[in-house]
């Protein structure tokens, strides 16, 4: 089993940085791609950007293509999501999730964590 814990959530000016964080236990976080996945209230979940197992390869929602950043320690078994230029729209709970083969599709990930929510204030 793998645990994933996220973090780094908060509260943040438009056109802030947030460094969001997601900690895994359980198993190695190497075998697995990892996806970040965010939820407005009263919208569907939506990708938001994956990253192979090794971190060789990196796949972005356009919405956040060029201001989001995902990244891996697998040392640390540790998976980061750097946002950046943060806008209102950008208001969500973000997740984490590990298992990903078909990256941009929820059914494709085994393991989830409990989100961190990221609100962006005008």
């Amino acid at each position: 089993q793998v645990q994933l814990v996220e973090s780094g959530g908060g509260l943040v000016q438009n056109g802030g940085s947030l460094r969001l964080s997601c900690a895994a236990s359980g198993r190695n976080l190497s075998t697995y791609a990892m996806g970040w996945f965010r939820q407005a209230p009263g919208k569907e979940r939506e990708f938001v950007a994956a990253i192979s197992s090794s971190g060789s390869t990196a796949s972005y929602a356009d919405s956040v293509k060029g201001q989001f950043t995902i990244s891996r320690d697998n040392d640390k078994n540790t998976v980061y999501l750097q946002m950046n230029s943060l806008k209102p729209e950008d208001t969500a709970v973000y997740y984490c999730a590990a298992g990903g083969g078909r990256w941009r599709t929820t059914t494709s990930y085994a393991y989830w964590g409990q989100g961190t929510q990221v609100t962006v204030s005008s």
